[in-house]
């Protein structure tokens, strides 16, 4: 039997469905982008031009849920890489826009350079774990370009084989962006077939649709891509303060969000991603290893199977600013309570202090946490084969199981976690080579990842067409 978490009962979850519906017929969202109020108004919405309130009728919201597919995959750059939603598996998103980062040599923290993000980047595309990508650094100011934003995007796609989500807050931006992913995957066909890209929108809360990444994606909807709605409530200070209000306010925002992009392109690809969050009371700072973060992310993940839509969780945050103890015990906790409702994407390994620092140490460290909550998830398994009572009465009181066939087998087969990685020998093999600390071990093991790796290049005549949509959009910008 699988281990599982529960956090919400059935009932539950039908309060906060209905109470959703009130809040959207009721009270309704603030929608920033002009065409989202007239898309949104001819398909039957309330919509108010001088507050910019849209009030979403129930058979609007039921539309949109019968709209959105409710299985589809993720693709990537990479030959044959596929992630299908809704098919019980598992990957994980790294966190990103990290603002500082913790130099190797020094120690010490610092801003990001592009070696940072480059290293970044091709540390999480050697992990099979990590399935999809977001820029592991913040953005520099040239990325506000159209020359630095299309030389973003193909660097990310050379470098990272899987599949990119990104945002973009400029809507001029979009026919770059269009054109770069066209020429990286050949086609619009292309792209449709193999997802490479989702787009992702963040609703500022409280119950607002903003209008610039609202407006980017309004522009390249046509591409027929897939859509993440991350709104970020952060309980006491942009939602309610309490737990179950905050998680109806991400509710309310990402289901408001689902009709505005449904009525604007019906079937689009959706997935429910919200970061349900809370800040800490005593700072009013937002609480990235709050135990409470990881119940909110949880019922988040519950919500979204009660739609039957795709989902984007959160977990793995720490508050503290290195790697130590406390970022261990927090993104422990933190991300196995986000990976027992088995979401089908995790965000969260490799940051630190809410999601400002990068430490690629910690990113090691995280997906080992990660291994261990996916198999924690295996629970008890249950099967004749594993009763193994004939060995129990072979063996008889006082013997040892050592060296029978079936504790060989099942310790290749699954019954135990077999892990590469830490300390797992005597304290005297830990003497002998040098005594080193599991940060160490970590630093080891990017050194050995980043010396293999080789990126993916371009075809040639790939390469010269995106050149010269560098070229062009230089003299854009």
């Amino acid at each position: 039997m699988q281990l599982s978490l529960q956090v919400l009962a059935a009932d539950e979850q039908a309060q906060i469905h209905e109470r959703t519906l009130e809040v959207l017929s009721r009270h309704g969202v603030r929608v920033d982008t002009a065409l989202g109020r007239r898309l949104l108004g001819e398909a039957g919405a309330a919509v108010d031009e001088a507050t910019r309130i849209v009030r979403f009728p129930p058979a609007l919201v039921a539309e949109a849920l019968r709209l959105a597919p409710k299985r589809f995959s993720l693709g990537g750059r990479r030959d044959g890489w596929e992630h299908p939603l809704n098919a019980g598996r598992l990957t994980l998103l790294n966190d990103g826009g990290a603002t500082t980062v913790i130099d190797r040599d020094t120690g010490e923290r610092r801003a990001p350079v592009h070696a940072d993000w480059l290293a970044a980047t091709r540390l999480l595309d050697h992990y099979d774990d990590v399935g999809l990508y977001w820029c592991a650094t913040d953005f520099p100011e040239e990325h506000e370009t159209p020359a630095g934003w299309v030389s973003y995007m193909t660097e990310a796609f050379r470098v990272f084989g899987k599949h990119v989500q990104e945002s973009v807050g400029d809507p001029s931006l979009a026919p770059w962006l269009m054109e770069a992913l066209e020429i990286v995957f050949g086609s619009r066909e292309e792209l449709r077939r193999r997802n490479p890209f989702s787009f992702l929108i963040t609703p500022a809360s409280p119950l607002v649709i903003e209008a610039d990444y609202t407006g980017t994606w309004l522009a390249i909807r046509e591409l027929g891509l897939p859509v993440a709605v991350m709104p970020m409530p952060l309980m006491g200070a942009t939602a309610p303060g309490s737990r179950l209000a905050t998680l109806l306010t991400a509710n309310c925002e990402v289901l408001a969000t689902l009709c505005l992009v449904q009525v604007a392109a019906p079937g689009t690809p959706f997935i429910y991603a919200p970061v349900i969050a809370t800040m800490h009371p005593r700072t009013g700072r937002y609480a990235g290893g709050d135990i409470a973060h990881a119940i909110l992310s949880a019922a988040g993940t519950e919500m979204a199977r009660y739609y039957g839509l795709p989902v984007e969780a959160s977990g793995c945050g720490t508050d503290h600013y290195v790697p130590c103890v406390q970022a261990a015990y927090e993104k422990a906790e933190t991300g196995l309570l986000a990976t027992l409702p088995w979401p089908d994407i995790l965000c969260g390994p490799g940051l630190l202090a809410g999601a400002l620092v990068l430490s690629l140490e910690q990113l090691v460290l995280d997906i080992e946490m990660f291994r261990m909550a996916r198999f924690a998830r295996t629970g008890m398994p249950v099967s004749e084969e594993l009763w193994l009572d004939d060995v129990l009465e072979r063996v008889a009181p006082g013997g040892t199981f050592i060296g029978e066939p079936s504790t060989r087998r099942n310790a290749r087969g699954g019954e135990w976690y077999l892990s590469d990685f830490g300390l797992h020998d005597s304290y005297e093999a830990w003497q002998a080579a040098g005594a080193p600390d599991t940060l160490e071990a970590a630093r080891a093991r990017v050194d050995e990842i980043l010396a293999a790796h080789e990126d993916e290049p371009y075809p040639d005549e790939v390469q010269r067409a995106l050149d010269d949509l560098v070229e062009r959009a230089r003299r854009a910008g």
